[in-house]
């Protein structure tokens, strides 16, 4: 896979200075885009981001040696989009920049894929990141990419922590206001955890905890031989979507068979290692609604997961459940802006869960799990300045993260100054985290 994508990148290059060259024989630079364009419909445009800053956790200030670990590639980060576009196709490469010092590629593709049209079908094809779903944010309908929880501040920007995945996309317009949509996934990958270091969850570094006393001698590595090969067509995933119009109502109906993105550990004592690590599947039928009543922009989800465990007696696999999502956002006063969100899901057959972790997967686990999401933001001269504070509160976990951020911002230029607090219970998701606050000052500026 890396080899095709290394090739469509290649060919985008050279797509490139085949138009710069024609560019320099008189077709010129677009008015208002950086990039190159000919009398035919062909052009390719480029745009990007270059930032400069960093980030600095509180415990890092309880001594000079902590201060001294700060690496030095924390500081710069960037992205450069290519867009190359005809009558007929679109080409997108969307790439992410990082100095490393250890050997390992600066460049990592963010997105990279080809889009064809027919007339009112699209096609798209390569790595992609999809949104479904009217959540703001990522909801529960949004069930296609997986996430990276390997860096939690940048949890406010939910779009950067997906990540893209290998599909073919195709788009049906059906008149002005509906359309079908259908995805193909060949391959799996689940969320992205750390193993190790500061953002490694409890429930993993608890599982380590286990094996070690079971075998003194294990090491980390050893779990990873443990997660099954999840690139083959078994693996695969698809689903349908179909939206439309109703007068001032948007709604959406979809379905999709997938496989949950958090990795279930099954304890097997006859084994080496003694666990076996899965990714049950699941079937998801699932009905969205947007609309603005009463000056309120309302968002609204619901969906059944279904997956083989219909009765809830394996233990082996994850119990049917519900999912919903219900938001707003709506100018309060003193041009205070308010986006709020909850979110969550309810297990059924709760009661049929089995006592331990060693029989049930999903022991000691609550029967609901919700999570509210908010922000609220106000502009000030002339919308150059903006204060805002997001947060997310975890309700059964009793835990929250609050992020207040002050971000300037004239023309193409930004400065950003913002912190983050995470608190409550211990054991919450969120909570766990408690010793991680920090504070980050980043620059940047797009083109």
């Amino acid at each position: 896979m890396k080899k095709i994508f290394g090739k469509v990148l290649i060919l985008t290059l050279i797509a490139m200075s085949l138009t710069n060259a024609a560019a320099q024989e008189g077709f010129g630079f677009g008015d208002s885009e950086f990039g190159f364009s000919s009398g035919s419909s062909f052009s390719v445009n480029i745009s990007g981001e270059v930032s400069t800053g960093i980030t600095v956790f509180f415990d890092d200030f309880s001594s000079a040696e902590k201060i001294g670990t700060i690496r030095p590639e924390d500081i710069f980060s960037g992205n450069l989009n290519f867009d190359a576009s005809g009558s007929a196709a679109q080409g997108i490469i969307s790439l992410n920049f990082m100095p490393v010092f250890d050997g390992a590629s600066p460049v990592k593709i963010d997105e990279a894929f080809v889009r064809a049209f027919f007339g009112p079908v699209t096609i798209e094809g390569g790595l992609r990141k999809l949104s479904w779903g009217k959540a703001d944010g990522i909801g529960p309908l949004d069930v296609i990419n997986p996430l990276d929880y390997t860096d939690l501040t940048k949890l406010s920007d939910p779009q950067s922590i997906k990540i893209a995945r290998p599909m073919i996309h195709g788009i049906w317009s059906l008149g002005s206001f509906s359309r079908l949509e259908a995805v193909f996934v060949p391959a799996f990958q689940g969320h992205q955890f750390d193993m190790t270091g500061r953002w490694v969850p409890s429930q993993i570094s608890n599982l380590i905890d286990q094996l070690k006393h079971v075998n003194p001698d294990f090491s980390i590595s050893e779990i990873e031989e443990r997660y099954p090969d999840t690139s083959t067509l078994d693996y695969s995933q698809a689903g349908l979507r179909f939206t439309t119009t109703l007068d001032s109502y948007d709604l959406g109906f979809q379905y999709y068979h997938g496989r949950f993105n958090r990795p279930a550990v099954i304890f097997e004592l006859a084994l080496p290692i003694p666990v076996r690590i899965v990714y049950n599947s699941f079937h998801q039928i699932g009905f969205d609604f947007a609309s603005v009543i009463s000056g309120f922009n309302l968002r609204a989800e619901a969906g059944v997961i279904l997956t083989s465990d219909l009765d809830g007696r394996d233990g082996t696999v994850e119990n049917p459940s519900l999912v919903w999502s219900l938001g707003f956002d709506r100018d309060l006063i003193w041009g205070i802006n308010l986006n709020l969100q909850g979110s969550g899901s309810f297990r059924l057959f709760h009661d049929r869960i089995g006592a331990i972790q060693f029989t049930d997967i999903e022991a000691g686990s609550d029967l609901s799990s919700t999570r509210i999401t908010f922000m609220l933001s106000r502009s000030f001269l002339r919308d150059e300045l903006e204060l805002k504070v997001t947060g997310l509160w975890g309700i059964e976990d009793k835990d929250f993260l609050i992020m207040p951020s002050v971000v300037w911002s004239r023309n193409d230029v930004s400065a950003e100054f913002s912190a983050g607090f995470f608190g409550g219970d211990k054991e919450g998701e969120l909570g766990q985290y408690r010793d991680n606050g920090f504070i980050r000052l980043l620059l940047s500026y797009k083109f």
